[in-house]
């Protein structure tokens, strides 16, 4: 069971390095785990940390995101009733929210922007509420997270469990590492839905109200990396006390096209960009300004 501290897998515990021609101008990086593959071949082109265990916080709904996409016959238009609950433990846990409205329908489609770009944790109980299985709400909930962990062992990954929908976790017991990441990460940006959500900086969404009325709900994306960085088109932040500041990126620079994680990362954005910038021959990270988020917007 994972508290604070990092576990540490028995494979590989160092940081993994670039080659041999390139590593005397390897960039230093504020992240005690970081992975990067190439998105054409599935090639590792960095690790460090590559298979230390690590809590994951709200990197977590690409695996929510994942298991909801690739749902045998979903329907992305089916409307989703949103209920007080999701909003009670919202609250509860002082997490990040798309502020859904109880009574409100709102589709999956939705409710996937909802999920990835400001990060609600509401979105992702409806999620898993919706397409989990059972006959009470804790039973599909339960039902939703027994997929996510399907799915990991599906990909071959011995090095991740989920405990959570949304990446919060009582126990600890909600865990990734860079390498298994990357590799969830990949998978589920195959989904052309799921690349549309990722990269759109913003996203107002239409909801119907539980009297018949109409709600226009306006979405930011926590992802800063997103109009600061040319060619950046995705994917998930992350921030929680055990976990730190944690990212998964993905840009195309210079006909190179690249998927990759942050974990524990003080400086996450200017470590995806020095190493998205390493291996594509592009020079942006130093002169990278911030896309600034609305007053109000969530911050993750």
């Amino acid at each position: 069971m994972l508290t604070g501290t990092a576990l540490v897998a028995p494979a590989t515990v160092a940081a993994e390095s670039a080659p041999a021609a390139k590593a005397a101008a390897l960039p230093t990086l504020s992240a005690k785990g970081a992975f990067l593959l190439d998105d054409t071949t599935g090639a590792k082109k960095y690790g460090k940390g590559a298979d230390v265990r690590r809590q994951m916080a709200s990197t977590t709904k690409i695996m929510t995101a994942a298991v909801v996409l690739n749902t045998k016959g979903i329907d992305l238009n089916r409307k989703v009733t949103i209920k007080q609950t999701y909003r009670d433990y919202v609250t509860r846990e002082g997490a990040s929210t798309a502020d859904l409205r109880t009574g409100d329908k709102v589709t999956i489609r939705q409710l996937l922007s909802a999920l990835m770009l400001p990060s609600g944790c509401d979105a992702a109980y409806a999620l898993a509420d919706a397409i989990g299985t059972g006959s009470t709400v804790a039973a599909r909930t339960k039902s939703f997270i027994g997929k996510m962990n399907t799915k990991a062992k599906d990909l071959g990954l011995k090095n991740t469990k989920f405990d959570s929908f949304d990446g919060i976790s009582a126990a600890g017991d909600n865990y990734t590492t860079p390498r298994d990441l990357a590799t969830i990460a990949d998978y589920a940006m195959n989904n052309s839905t799921l690349r549309t959500v990722v990269k759109a900086t913003s996203y107002k969404a239409a909801a119907t109200t539980s009297t018949g009325g109409t709600r226009t709900y306006t979405w930011y994306n926590t992802n800063q990396l997103l109009g600061s960085y040319s060619g950046a088109f995705g994917v998930k932040t992350g921030t929680g006390t055990a976990a730190g500041p944690c990212l998964i990126f993905a840009a195309t620079r210079n006909g190179k096209t690249h998927i990759g994680v942050i974990l524990n990362g003080t400086d996450r954005y200017g470590d995806a960009a020095k190493l998205l910038d390493y291996y594509s021959g592009a020079s942006t990270a130093k002169t990278m300004k911030l896309r600034q988020l609305p007053a109000g917007a969530q911050r993750d």
